[in-house]
């Protein structure tokens, strides 16, 4: 269970940026807005994800650290956003976002399990806790979509 820290922190990242950015920019229509959406969420959602990816890292680290984290970290983190991208790409509207929602929400549900029972603490605790964060996060990403359309669209 060691081998998870490799992971965790590129997959919360990258989960909780991708699946805000999608549902922050499914609300903005028009070309300008969704500039203006995606430097703003980014600059929210990135600051959020990386505290959130750094938590569940610690959670999950043991003593030693070594290079591979990082080539890892960065695998899984281009390896889960092409997976959006793909469901973003290849579906239709909102079906992308929904599918991508609720492989995110899957992904790090499992990810917060398995951390949990390696830590002996409550896997629905720890579950409930991650997924509020990122919930919450996609809710303000939402708004700040909405808001940004109907101020420059």
């Amino acid at each position: 269970m060691k081998e998870l820290n490799r992971f965790s922190f590129g997959a919360t990242s990258s989960i909780t940026t991708s699946l805000s950015l999608i549902v922050g920019l499914y609300s903005s229509a028009k070309p300008k807005a969704s500039i203006i959406s995606a430097l703003i969420i980014l600059a929210i959602a990135d600051n959020v994800s990386d505290s959130l990816g750094i938590h569940i890292y610690r959670e999950s680290e043991d003593a030693h650290k070594s290079k591979l984290h990082t080539i890892t970290n960065f695998l899984t983190r281009s390896f889960l956003t092409c997976i959006f991208a793909a469901f973003v790409l290849f579906l239709p509207k909102m079906y992308g976002m929904s599918i991508s929602i609720a492989f995110g929400i899957i992904v790090l549900s499992t990810l917060s399990y398995f951390i949990a029972i390696d830590q002996n603490i409550s896997p629905f605790r720890e579950i409930l806790k991650h997924l509020g964060i990122a919930i919450a996060l996609m809710i303000a990403s939402h708004f700040l979509g909405d808001l940004v359309l109907h101020r420059f669209g």
